[in-house]
Formats: structure tokens, C-alpha cells, sequence
């Protein structure tokens, strides 16, 4: 969810939507005393999104308190050659709630990568967003992705797509 990612060039799908539901869970979860964490993009090495730049920046619209989590990522998956399973071990967190941007890339390779370290993983499915691409348009992407969710094979975890209304009752 960073402003790289949201330019006239790149316009991704229901972002105001988007926002507001991560900031509404946010604050549900910050009541409920649970993490919340906030994953920044270094893609120094491939010359984008510069730490301290205003393409690295997480959007302006997000909610983001001082006891959030910030987490650095390297690459499409949040676990990668980072220090956040360790945090999360260390913290004894064992279920996720996945949101964000981009479906087909960032948001699927860490519920991938999530999924194979055993975590209980539960996509927000309409939370998550994306860009039009060249052979199918951004619902459709959406849409496909959280079928295959659906429809994925657990490991010691388990895996769960439920709308953004089903997710608020977690809180209740």
C-alpha cells in the first residue's frame, strides 16, 4: 500500500474501498490489543521504491499508529530474507489477516509463503487489490486469486477467504 504502487499509471482496483477497510480493521484489531503491521516494499536493488522516497511512502490514507509493526520486504514475499517470521514466532502469533496491494504478486507470494511456514491464514477478499492486467482485468484477478484460496490445500495451518463484514465480528 505504497504510494508507488498508486499512480495514475498504475490505478488499481476500489483503492478508496480498499483503505477504508484496512483502517477500519486496523483500529478493530489496536481495541482488541492484536498486531497490526504495516509492510514497506525496499526495492533498492532493482532501483524503486528508495527507503525515505515518496514512492516507498505507505499511502497518506492508511492509519498507521506508533505501536504498529513496520516491516521491511525485499521481495514479492513479506518472509523473505527478513526478520518478520522470527518477530511473529517471538510474539506467539500463529493466525494472519491478509490484506493489501498486490493480489497477484505481494499478497500471494507471502499467503503462499505463510501457508508452508503453518500459519491459520485468513484472506480479507475484498481487501486486497490489484492493477488491470494484459490478459484479465483487476476483479477478475481479485476474484481468481480468492478462489484459489478457497480451494488450496492446508498445511499444519488452515487458510480461510471470508468478506470484509465476516472479518469485523472477529472483534465483537
Amino acid at each position: 500500500m505504497q504510494k508507488g504502487s498508486f499512480t495514475p499509471e498504475t490505478p488499481r482496483y476500489e483503492t478508496d474501498s480498499v483503505v477504508k477497510k484496512i483502517n477500519s480493521l486496523a483500529t478493530m484489531f489496536r481495541r482488541n490489543s492484536w498486531l497490526v503491521a504495516f509492510v514497506q516494499h525496499n526495492g533498492s536493488a532493482l532501483g524503486e521504491f528508495i527507503p525515505n522516497t515518496h514512492d516507498w511512502e505507505l499511502l497518506d490514507e492508511l492509519e498507521v499508529r506508533e505501536n504498529d509493526m513496520m516491516v521491511e520486504k525485499f521481495a514479492n514475499d513479506v518472509f523473505y530474507n527478513t526478520s518478520f517470521y522470527a518477530k511473529l514466532k517471538g510474539l506467539n502469533v500463529n493466525e494472519l489477516v491478509i490484506t493489501g496491494c498486490a493480489t497477484d504478486f505481494c499478497v500471494e507470494s507471502t499467503i503462499q509463503s505463510a501457508l508452508v511456514k503453518d500459519f491459520n491464514i485468513l484472506v480479507v477478499e475484498d481487501c486486497h487489490t490489484t492493477a488491470n492486467r494484459p490478459f484479465m482485468e483487476a476483479k477478475q484477478v481479485i476474484n481468481h486469486y480468492n478462489w484459489v484460496w478457497k480451494n488450496m490445500t492446508p498445511t499444519k495451518g488452515k487458510i480461510e477467504v471470508r468478506p470484509y463484514e465476516s472479518v469485523m465480528t472477529l472483534g465483537e
